[in-house]
Protein backbone atom coordinates (compact mmCIF):
# COMPACT_ATOMS: atom_id res chain seq x y z
CA UNK A 1 0.00 0.00 0.00
CA UNK A 2 1.01 3.66 -0.16
CA UNK A 3 3.78 4.33 2.31
CA UNK A 4 5.17 7.32 4.14
CA UNK A 5 8.58 8.66 3.20
CA UNK A 6 11.06 10.65 5.24
CA UNK A 7 10.67 13.90 3.31
CA UNK A 8 7.18 13.53 1.83
CA UNK A 9 4.10 12.06 3.47
CA UNK A 10 2.84 9.46 0.97
CA UNK A 11 4.46 7.50 -1.86
CA UNK A 12 2.52 5.42 -4.41
CA UNK A 13 4.55 2.71 -6.14
CA UNK A 14 4.11 -0.24 -8.47
CA UNK A 15 2.14 -2.38 -6.03
CA UNK A 16 -0.27 0.48 -5.34
CA UNK A 17 -0.95 0.87 -9.06
CA UNK A 18 -1.34 -2.89 -9.37
CA UNK A 19 -3.82 -3.00 -6.48
CA UNK A 20 -5.83 -0.19 -8.07
CA UNK A 21 -5.91 -2.09 -11.37
CA UNK A 22 -6.94 -5.34 -9.66
CA UNK A 23 -9.75 -3.50 -7.88
CA UNK A 24 -10.94 -2.17 -11.24
CA UNK A 25 -11.03 -5.74 -12.57
CA UNK A 26 -13.13 -7.03 -9.68
CA UNK A 27 -15.39 -3.99 -9.55
CA UNK A 28 -16.26 -4.02 -13.25
CA UNK A 29 -16.59 -7.80 -13.60
CA UNK A 30 -18.64 -8.23 -10.44
CA UNK A 31 -21.14 -5.59 -11.51
CA UNK A 32 -21.24 -6.69 -15.16
CA UNK A 33 -21.31 -10.47 -14.70
CA UNK A 34 -22.30 -11.13 -11.06
CA UNK A 35 -19.57 -13.82 -11.05
CA UNK A 36 -18.07 -13.01 -7.62
CA UNK A 37 -14.58 -12.39 -9.02
CA UNK A 38 -11.76 -11.96 -6.50
CA UNK A 39 -7.97 -11.99 -6.62
CA UNK A 40 -5.14 -13.61 -4.70
CA UNK A 41 -3.47 -11.80 -1.84
CA UNK A 42 -0.09 -12.76 -3.31
CA UNK A 43 1.54 -11.19 -6.37
CA UNK A 44 4.29 -12.66 -8.54
CA UNK A 45 7.32 -10.77 -9.81
CA UNK A 46 7.89 -11.97 -13.37
CA UNK A 47 10.34 -11.06 -16.12
CA UNK A 48 8.12 -11.05 -19.21
CA UNK A 49 4.49 -10.68 -20.26
CA UNK A 50 2.82 -13.38 -22.34
CA UNK A 51 -0.42 -13.96 -24.19
CA UNK A 52 -1.53 -17.51 -23.41
CA UNK A 53 -4.27 -19.88 -24.54
CA UNK A 54 -7.18 -19.89 -24.80
CA UNK A 55 -7.96 -16.16 -25.04
CA UNK A 56 -5.39 -13.44 -24.47
CA UNK A 57 -6.24 -9.77 -24.25
CA UNK A 58 -3.87 -6.83 -24.01
CA UNK A 59 -4.01 -3.05 -23.91
CA UNK A 60 -1.27 -0.44 -23.97
CA UNK A 61 -1.40 2.84 -22.10
CA UNK A 62 0.78 5.93 -22.19
CA UNK A 63 0.96 9.42 -20.73
CA UNK A 64 1.96 10.12 -17.11
CA UNK A 65 3.45 6.63 -17.15
CA UNK A 66 3.58 3.89 -19.77
CA UNK A 67 2.61 0.26 -19.50
CA UNK A 68 1.00 -2.88 -20.79
CA UNK A 69 -1.89 -4.86 -19.28
CA UNK A 70 -2.45 -8.49 -20.29
CA UNK A 71 -5.30 -10.74 -19.15
CA UNK A 72 -5.24 -14.45 -20.06
CA UNK A 73 -8.45 -16.47 -19.91
CA UNK A 74 -8.99 -20.19 -20.22
CA UNK A 75 -11.89 -21.26 -22.43
CA UNK A 76 -13.97 -22.14 -19.35
CA UNK A 77 -13.34 -18.78 -17.69
CA UNK A 78 -14.09 -16.81 -20.84
CA UNK A 79 -17.35 -18.68 -21.37
CA UNK A 80 -18.43 -18.22 -17.74
CA UNK A 81 -17.86 -14.47 -17.88
CA UNK A 82 -19.37 -14.13 -21.36
CA UNK A 83 -22.51 -16.12 -20.54
CA UNK A 84 -23.00 -14.37 -17.20
CA UNK A 85 -22.58 -10.94 -18.81
CA UNK A 86 -25.08 -11.65 -21.59
CA UNK A 87 -27.63 -13.28 -19.27
CA UNK A 88 -27.24 -10.33 -16.89
CA UNK A 89 -28.14 -8.12 -19.86
CA UNK A 90 -31.32 -10.13 -20.40
CA UNK A 91 -30.23 -12.31 -23.32
CA UNK A 92 -31.67 -15.86 -23.31
CA UNK A 93 -29.07 -18.60 -22.93
CA UNK A 94 -30.36 -20.33 -26.05
CA UNK A 95 -29.13 -17.41 -28.18
CA UNK A 96 -25.60 -17.33 -26.79
CA UNK A 97 -22.47 -18.50 -28.58
CA UNK A 98 -21.45 -22.04 -27.72
CA UNK A 99 -17.67 -21.78 -28.12
CA UNK A 100 -14.91 -19.48 -26.85
CA UNK A 101 -13.64 -19.21 -30.43
CA UNK A 102 -16.78 -17.28 -31.45
CA UNK A 103 -16.25 -13.67 -32.53
CA UNK A 104 -19.06 -12.68 -30.18
CA UNK A 105 -17.17 -14.03 -27.17
CA UNK A 106 -14.03 -12.13 -28.18
CA UNK A 107 -16.09 -8.96 -28.66
CA UNK A 108 -17.63 -9.22 -25.19
CA UNK A 109 -14.30 -9.96 -23.50
CA UNK A 110 -12.80 -6.98 -25.33
CA UNK A 111 -15.67 -4.77 -24.14
CA UNK A 112 -15.15 -5.90 -20.54
CA UNK A 113 -11.41 -5.24 -20.83
CA UNK A 114 -12.17 -1.78 -22.19
CA UNK A 115 -14.41 -1.02 -19.19
CA UNK A 116 -11.76 -2.31 -16.77
CA UNK A 117 -8.96 -0.16 -18.15
CA UNK A 118 -11.31 2.81 -18.46
CA UNK A 119 -12.18 2.47 -14.77
CA UNK A 120 -8.46 2.28 -13.93
CA UNK A 121 -7.46 5.31 -16.00
CA UNK A 122 -10.26 7.28 -14.35
CA UNK A 123 -8.90 6.45 -10.89
CA UNK A 124 -5.38 7.42 -11.99
CA UNK A 125 -6.71 10.79 -13.12
CA UNK A 126 -8.63 11.39 -9.87
CA UNK A 127 -6.26 9.95 -7.28
CA UNK A 128 -2.81 10.54 -8.79
CA UNK A 129 -3.65 13.72 -10.70
CA UNK A 130 -2.01 12.54 -13.89
CA UNK A 131 -3.40 11.40 -17.22
CA UNK A 132 -2.92 8.19 -19.18
CA UNK A 133 -4.49 7.14 -22.46
CA UNK A 134 -5.25 3.63 -23.68
CA UNK A 135 -5.54 1.96 -27.04
CA UNK A 136 -8.44 -0.28 -28.06
CA UNK A 137 -8.06 -3.64 -26.27
CA UNK A 138 -6.89 -6.44 -28.57
CA UNK A 139 -8.34 -9.94 -28.16
CA UNK A 140 -6.66 -12.99 -29.66
CA UNK A 141 -7.88 -16.59 -29.61
CA UNK A 142 -4.68 -18.59 -29.16
CA UNK A 143 -3.45 -22.16 -29.28
CA UNK A 144 0.09 -21.34 -28.19
CA UNK A 145 1.91 -18.88 -25.94
CA UNK A 146 3.13 -15.57 -27.37
CA UNK A 147 5.68 -13.42 -25.55
CA UNK A 148 5.02 -9.67 -25.65
CA UNK A 149 8.19 -7.62 -25.51
CA UNK A 150 7.80 -4.19 -23.93
CA UNK A 151 11.49 -3.50 -23.31
CA UNK A 152 11.60 -1.06 -26.21
CA UNK A 153 8.76 0.97 -24.67
CA UNK A 154 9.78 0.96 -21.00
CA UNK A 155 13.07 2.25 -19.59
CA UNK A 156 13.01 0.26 -16.34
CA UNK A 157 10.15 -2.22 -16.64
CA UNK A 158 8.57 -3.83 -13.60
CA UNK A 159 6.37 -6.83 -14.32
CA UNK A 160 3.79 -8.44 -12.04
CA UNK A 161 1.24 -11.28 -12.30
CA UNK A 162 -1.90 -11.70 -10.19
CA UNK A 163 -4.22 -14.71 -10.08
CA UNK A 164 -8.00 -14.14 -10.20
CA UNK A 165 -10.82 -16.54 -9.35
CA UNK A 166 -14.46 -16.59 -10.46
CA UNK A 167 -17.45 -17.79 -8.49
CA UNK A 168 -17.14 -21.20 -10.21
CA UNK A 169 -13.44 -21.37 -9.30
CA UNK A 170 -12.29 -20.78 -12.85
CA UNK A 171 -8.96 -18.97 -12.98
CA UNK A 172 -7.54 -16.15 -15.07
CA UNK A 173 -4.35 -14.14 -14.82
CA UNK A 174 -3.57 -10.44 -15.05
CA UNK A 175 -0.08 -9.29 -15.98
CA UNK A 176 1.07 -5.68 -15.66
CA UNK A 177 4.29 -4.22 -17.07
CA UNK A 178 5.02 -0.57 -16.29
CA UNK A 179 7.91 1.82 -15.98
CA UNK A 180 9.43 1.84 -12.52
CA UNK A 181 7.87 4.92 -11.00
CA UNK A 182 6.72 6.48 -7.74
CA UNK A 183 4.11 9.14 -7.13
CA UNK A 184 4.96 11.35 -4.14
CA UNK A 185 2.16 13.37 -2.59
CA UNK A 186 3.31 16.97 -2.22
CA UNK A 187 0.19 18.34 -0.54
CA UNK A 188 -3.28 17.22 0.49
CA UNK A 189 -6.02 17.46 -2.12
CA UNK A 190 -9.54 16.17 -2.60
CA UNK A 191 -9.95 13.51 -5.26
CA UNK A 192 -12.74 14.19 -7.72
CA UNK A 193 -16.02 12.41 -7.11
CA UNK A 194 -15.93 8.74 -8.09
CA UNK A 195 -18.65 7.81 -10.61
CA UNK A 196 -21.12 5.12 -9.62
CA UNK A 197 -19.98 1.90 -11.36
CA UNK A 198 -23.50 0.44 -11.16
CA UNK A 199 -24.84 3.39 -13.13
CA UNK A 200 -22.12 3.05 -15.75
CA UNK A 201 -22.76 -0.67 -16.20
CA UNK A 202 -26.53 -0.12 -16.27
CA UNK A 203 -26.04 2.41 -19.05
CA UNK A 204 -24.05 -0.18 -21.02
CA UNK A 205 -26.74 -2.80 -20.37
CA UNK A 206 -29.39 -0.47 -21.77
CA UNK A 207 -28.02 -1.31 -25.19
CA UNK A 208 -29.22 -4.50 -26.81
CA UNK A 209 -25.62 -5.63 -27.25
CA UNK A 210 -22.19 -4.03 -27.27
CA UNK A 211 -21.05 -2.65 -30.58
CA UNK A 212 -19.11 -5.49 -32.24
CA UNK A 213 -15.42 -5.01 -32.78
CA UNK A 214 -14.60 -6.09 -36.33
CA UNK A 215 -12.31 -9.06 -36.62
CA UNK A 216 -8.92 -8.00 -37.94
CA UNK A 217 -8.16 -8.77 -41.54
CA UNK A 218 -5.30 -11.24 -42.02
CA UNK A 219 -2.90 -8.48 -43.04
CA UNK A 220 -3.90 -6.37 -40.02
CA UNK A 221 -3.49 -9.38 -37.74
CA UNK A 222 -0.01 -10.06 -39.13
CA UNK A 223 0.92 -6.38 -38.77
CA UNK A 224 -0.27 -6.40 -35.16
CA UNK A 225 1.86 -9.42 -34.27
CA UNK A 226 4.83 -7.98 -36.18
CA UNK A 227 4.54 -4.69 -34.23
CA UNK A 228 4.75 -6.72 -31.03
CA UNK A 229 7.95 -8.37 -32.18
CA UNK A 230 6.26 -11.76 -32.71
Amino acid sequence: MAKKGQDNPVVYGTEDLLTSLCNSVTRVLNVATQCNVHYSGMVQRITKTCLKPDIGCFVLFDGGFSGLVVINFSAQTAMELYESYMINMGMPKSELAGSHTSDEVANIMGELMNQIVGDFTGKVRRELQTHITQNQPKMLVLNKQLVLSVDTHLDKPEVRRVTFYTGKNNIFYLELAIDRTEFIKLYDFEANEVPDPDALIAQAHAQVAPAPMPSPEPEDHDSLLKSLGL
